[in-house]
């Protein structure tokens, strides 16, 4: 997938093809929020954001990591759903049963996953608001739209596997993974709320 040029990437999104599906579109969301990010970062360099250097460097260096992992991510949820559609083929009988059980709980780990990577994607805008380039500031909410859009997206992916998971620890477990996501949705607003009130005094 991170070889794919974006034209094939979204014709084979538009295809009837079980992957890539949602789950891979959240992370991309999550892939491109990080980015936005790091870029609004490196354009608050120099000498006039000496004060903030240390802290800009963190935030560059953190969303470079965050990218590469929800591209990674995009990657692993396609490759989850993928095993869920073997499983289904299985014939009827309990090692199907069980194979789908296995296959949906892989499936809900991808977009858990890009739920925490959104959620710090939208903690780092809260970060560089304040501080960061006022030229790029219109990119820090754009940022954390697009965390946010990976954040309600992702949270969906993880819920439809729920059902169908017969171990009620792995369900919990992935109930408390999404559970902020409200919260990390409404700091998201905040954070283009305070931008928007910014570029329309």
């Amino acid at each position: 997938m991170r070889d794919s040029k974006i034209v094939d990437f979204l014709t084979e999104l538009a295809d009837r093809v079980p992957a890539p599906g949602g789950g891979a579109t959240a992370a991309l969301h999550a892939a491109q929020g990080a980015a936005l990010l790091g870029m609004v970062a490196r354009y608050t360099t120099g000498e006039k954001y000496a004060g903030h250097a240390e802290t800009v460097v963190g935030v560059i260096g953190e969303t470079d990591t965050l990218r590469v992992r929800a591209l990674r991510l995009a990657e692993a949820d396609a490759a989850a759903f993928t095993a869920v559609t073997n499983a289904y083929r299985l014939p009827k009988g309990e090692e199907r049963s069980t194979a789908i059980a296995r296959a949906l709980a892989g499936a809900a780990e991808p977009p858990a996953r890009v739920v925490e990577t959104a959620t710090r994607v939208i903690e780092l805008c809260e970060v560089l608001l304040p501080i960061c380039n006022r030229n790029v500031v219109t990119d820090v909410a754009a940022a954390a739209e697009a965390a946010r859009a990976a954040l309600t997206t992702a949270r969906i992916n993880v819920e439809v596997n729920l059902s169908g998971i017969k171990d009620e620890r792995i369900r919990e477990e992935l109930n408390a993974r999404v559970h902020g996501v409200d919260a990390a949705v409404a700091r998201a607003d905040w954070v283009t709320a305070e931008v928007r009130e910014e570029i329309n005094p």
